[in-house]
Parts: C-alpha cells; sequence; structure tokens
C-alpha cells in the first residue's frame, strides 16, 4: 500500500482542495504534516492558526486517523491509527497501473571486438535497475543492448587481423565461401587486443587507417571475406558480454542488436529523408541539417553517408529508431549513456522528428556521470589503463574476502561473491546518477554504514530470525505497537511511493537510500524489540514475527530490484 498517496488523497477530498502532506523527521509529533491552512489563510482571509482550527475537525473525522492538532503558525500534525497501519502493512504488495506504457529501454551499448569496461559499469547496473523497476511498476519493457559491431572499430579489427595473418582466405581476390571456419577461432583473451594495438597504430600510420576505413566501406556494402571473418569473432566477443552479464547479475537482455542490423533498414529510411528533402551533400558526404533558428548554441548535421558511401553510427541510430517505430512502436524510448553523448541524443531526436518517427517527448537520454579513482580522475589501473569491467570485479571480490577474513568468519566463495556484488552495484546505485563519484573497492565492502553488505546483512538477519522460529503469524492480532515497531511498518509502507517516485525522476539514489534507512529502522527494532527470548509475551512474540516477515519480503523485493541476490549467511 502507497501510504502517502492514500492519506493525501483521502485528506484532499475531505477538504476538498489539494493539500500538501509532508513527512515529519521527528515522529513524535506526527506521522505527516500538512501545511493546507498556511496555503489557503490568505485566500480564506484568515490566520492560519485559526484557519487550521476549522480544518482540525474535518481531518479528525477521517476513519484511520488517531489525532490531528496544529504546531507552530499553522502546520497541522495527523497521527495515524495502530491498527489502521497493521492491516495496511500485512496487505500483499500489488502494483495497478491503469495506462502502462510500452518502453524500449536501450543500455548495455557494448562494443563488440572490445572488452568491457568501467564506462559499462553504470550504464548496466543502473539500466538493469529501471528496468525492473519499470516492469515491477507495470509497464512492459523491451530492453535493448544497442551493439557497437558495424563501425569504423569493425574496420580497424579486421585490418589489424590481416596485419597478423595476411595469409588468411578472408582476405584472398577470389573468397572461397564453403571453407571450414572453425581453424581460425580467435580466443577472446587475444581478441581483446586487437583493437586497442590497431587504434594505437591508426594514430601514427595514416596507410594503415586509411585501409581500416576502406574495409569498414567494403565490410558494409557486402564483402564476402571480410563478412565472413566477422561471422568469426562477432559470437566470441557475444559470448564473452554474456559471461559478463551473468557475473554482474544482470537480467538477460530482450534485444543484443546493434548497429548491423539497423544497417538494413538503410533503404526506407533513406527513403523517408529523400522525400522531405532533409539529406543534403557536404564535402563528398550527405548530412541532415538538424539547427533550428532558435538555437544559440552549436549544433552540428548528422551525417548520414560518409564521404566514402559508408554509414557512421549517427545514421544507424536513426535506423534504429526505424526499427524500433514498426516492431515495437513503444510509448517512450529511454538511452542510458554516459553524459558526453548529450548532443548525439539532441540531434537524433531532432531527426525523430523531422522524419514523423516520435515526437521528441517520447524519447528520453539519461546521461550519467563517471567513475573515477582518489585523484578525482577517471578510474585507471595501476599501469595507467582504463579498468576493465572484469579487473573491477575481481578488485571488488579481493577487497570482499579481506573483509570476510578480517571479520573471522568462514564464508565459501559463493557467498563472499554475493557480498562483493552487492558492494559493487549497491555503490553504484547509491549516487546521483548523473554526477561523477569517486570509486574505493575497500570502502564499498564495508559491512557497516550505507554499503551493500549491511544491507545483505540485514536481510540475512531478518531470514534467520524466520528460520528459528516456529512461530504462525497468519492470524496474529495487534496487542500494542511500540515506537520502533511502529516506526518500522510506517517505514515498509512508504516502500511503493519510494518505487515510484525513484522511476518518475530516474534517480536509483531515492531507492538505495531508502532501503538503507529501512534497514536502519529494521535493526533498531531488532535490538529493542526481543521476539524469540523466552520472556517474551506469546502474543507480542506473534506480533513482532510477523512484522519481521512483512520487513524481509519487502527488503527482499526492493534487494532484487537493485539486481543483489541474498545470502544464505553473513
Amino acid at each position: 500500500m502507497n501510504l502517502y498517496k492514500f492519506v493525501s488523497n483521502s485528506i484532499n477530498e475531505k477538504l476538498g482542495f489539494d493539500a500538501n502532506l509532508e513527512t515529519p523527521k521527528n515522529r513524535e509529533f506526527g506521522d505527516f504534516a500538512t501545511n493546507a491552512a498556511m496555503v489557503m489563510a490568505k485566500s480564506a482571509g484568515k490566520n492560519p492558526r485559526e484557519l487550521a482550527g476549522d480544518l482540525l475537525p474535518k481531518i479528525s473525522e477521517l476513519d484511520f486517523v488517531e489525532n490531528a492538532s496544529i504546531a507552530g503558525p499553522g502546520f497541522i500534525n495527523i497521527k495515524i491509527k495502530d491498527n489502521f497501519i497493521w492491516e495496511s502493512a500485512d496487505k500483499k504488495i500489488e502494483i495497478k497501473n491503469p495506462n502502462p506504457l510500452t518502453i524500449d529501454m536501450d543500455y548495455g551499448a557494448y562494443n563488440v571486438a572490445k572488452s568491457l569496461h568501467i564506462g559499462h559499469l553504470r550504464t548496466s547496473i543502473v539500466g538493469d535497475t529501471f528496468n525492473r523497476i519499470a516492469k515491477f511498476l507495470g509497464h512492459n519493457t523491451i530492453s535493448y543492448n544497442h551493439i557497437g559491431d558495424w563501425g569504423r572499430s569493425m574496420g580497424l579489427v579486421i585490418a589489424w587481423i590481416k596485419k597478423l595473418h595476411p595469409d588468411w582466405p578472408f582476405f584472398q581476390d577470389k573468397f572461397n565461401s564453403k571453407l571450414d571456419y572453425s581453424k581460425y577461432y580467435i580466443p577472446v583473451q587475444e581478441l581483446d587486443t586487437y583493437y586497442p594495438s590497431a587504434a594505437e597504430l591508426a594514430k601514427t600510420d595514416e596507410e594503415f587507417m586509411e585501409q581500416a576505413r576502406v574495409i569498414t566501406a567494403e565490410l558494409q556494402k557486402g564483402h564476402a571475406g571480410y563478412n565472413a571473418l566477422y561471422n568469426v569473432f562477432i559470437p566470441v566477443s557475444l559470448k564473452a558480454m554474456e559471461d559478463v552479464i551473468k557475473k554482474i547479475n544482470i537480467m538477460p537482455f530482450d534485444n543484443t542488436l546493434g548497429e548491423r542490423n539497423a544497417a538494413k533498414y538503410i533503404e526506407p529510411v533513406e527513403k523517408i529523408l529523400r522525400e522531405k528533402h532533409l539529406l543534403e551533400k557536404s564535402d563528398g558526404a550527405e548530412i541532415i541539417v538538424v539547427k533550428k533558428d532558435s538555437d544559440t548554441a552549436p549544433m552540428p548535421p548528422v551525417m548520414f553517408y560518409n564521404s566514402r558511401g559508408a554509414v557512421p553510427y549517427d545514421a544507424t541510430d536513426i535506423m534504429a529508431l526505424y526499427y524500433r517505430k514498426i516492431t515495437d512502436n513503444p510509448d517512450k524510448i529511454i538511452y542510458l549513456t554516459d553524459s558526453r553523448q548529450k548532443l548525439h541524443f539532441e540531434q537524433l531526436f531532432r531527426v525523430a522528428e523531422l522524419t514523423n518517427l516520435f515526437p521528441t517527448e517520447n524519447l528520453e537520454h539519461i546521461g550519467y556521470g563517471t567513475i573515477n579513482g582518489a585523484d578525482g580522475k577517471p578510474f585507471k589501473t595501476r599501469d595507467g589503463n582504463a579498468a576493465g569491467l572484469n579487473d573491477i570485479i575481481e578488485m571488488v571480490n579481493n577487497a570482499a574476502r579481506v573483509r570476510v577474513l578480517e571479520s573471522g568468519k568462514k564464508i565459501n566463495n559463493e557467498i563472499t561473491e554475493s557480498i562483493a556484488l552487492a558492494a559493487l552495484k549497491f555503490n553504484d546505485l547509491m549516487h546521483d546518477l548523473r554526477s561523477d563519484y569517486i570509486f574505493d573497492p575497500e570502502s564499498v565492502t564495508s559491512f557497516e554504514g550505507r554499503t551493500g553488505p549491511y544491507i545483505l546483512y540485514t536481510a540475512v538477519r531478518l531470514n534467520s530470525v524466520l528460520k528459528k522460529s516456529n512461530v504462525k503469524t497468519n492470524n496474529s492480532k495487534l496487542v500494542e505497537l511500540s515506537k520502533d515497531e511502529r516506526n518500522l511498518l510506517i517505514g515498509l509502507l512508504d516502500f511503493e511511493r519510494t518505487v515510484q517516485v525513484a522511476f518518475d525522476n530516474r534517480a536509483t539514489d531515492i531507492l538505495a537510500n531508502y532501503v538503507y534507512d529501512l534497514c536502519q529502522l529494521v535493526n533498531t527494532f531488532y535490538h529493542n524489540c526481543p521476539i524469540l527470548r523466552d520472556d517474551v509475551d506469546e502474543q507480542i512474540r506473534a506480533q513482532r514475527m510477523k512484522i519481521v516477515q512483512i520487513a524481509f519480503n519487502t527488503l527482499s523485493t526492493v534487494i532484487d530490484l537493485m539486481g543483489l541476490k541474498i545470502p544464505n549467511e553473513m
């Protein structure tokens, strides 16, 4: 139940106007407060406290209100009846969405023949959580890993392979398509070195760069040998992506389709552009002008064909929009990428509007900040290179192993990796998505404070109580709520509102900070409200066990939304 929404709607209906409902930090004054009297006093021609006195009886008439009182210059504090809180918390969480949307969620954006690096951490973790939240709220989501598999990087990789193996049949003038490709298998460890090596050489060797450009254009035009070689290393790269996705517990993408798939739709997209007279010649290339007369900042054109006739990624993004229009026809498309791609998506959305594919309000780009080291610069390994995602995972795994050893506990490797996963993912989710943050494997694996392991520890603690007890809670009746029991239940009843607000604001930190605050309420309740002790009254024990069950169910749901795994012990 969304307690906040229920109370707010009930008060608004009773008073006949929309009042602002707040949640006081100190619940001793009330569970909720409204400044309705202060807002309406002027129009009513009354003193705020006087008007509050008029509103008080109306609010007190609501059957869920224990009492209402005036505070300060005219605030009205509202306390909810214990019995209403108890019955509301006991109801199963059921999200009813009267207007579900079909949402294409574009995150991941991994590159073929390149190992995943730290730059893919936030798009993967945050994108997956938004996807889970949207599904939980009743929306129909279709997730896309829009891979880079058709542009200049492919030309560079193939040019590098040609440099290493010029005798391979893929580079012969008359390519035999019936060849057995299996003997040309490239191990992923070797494949991962090709693009960095090729890109580095291309910086100083113009001849090599030109060869890569030519290969890119010929690959896209259907060169048999290049396409056969492409089909050799693509499965290797996709398998490596899948392995990392599993490691960080990301839901499988509904579609791993990138630039190559989009490029299949070049003809219908080009037809639309030509019919609307949107393509213009420019130095041998063809571009789309998206600048408006009202623009004050630079707005470069979008390149559709480059001077060699190849299709750049700007163009394939337009084709990907077309593909999604004719297949999913979503109500909304959400892109999650590095904030440095802001301009690119502004250009893309303008093209979508010019072509009538989608109105701009149906398209959204969420740009995230960078992950930095202690020096405030993008996080790198000790050798100065951008950290691979596998490197990051291993760093956090090692830090978690150290923490476990320091604790003196004997925990198996599977549980240690669950702790490390929670540390890594929660640390990312709790930061403002749009801001940079400092990454430190040792601090994020702490078992205390605002960390993933602390969240898991709390869930394990609740589960341990449930396992130890044989108390039946199905028909447990309310005896009396202590302050800590009450605070926990109200915190649990704020779950649905929090999830909705987190999604509406595209802010995972709202959800992460909620679950941390909830865990604090759980642990305060655990310390101050004995449950299984022999001197605890039977009815009180049943009541508290019911609270434990409700808390564990809610906490488990939040943990799942963040893509974490609750271990059996810690």
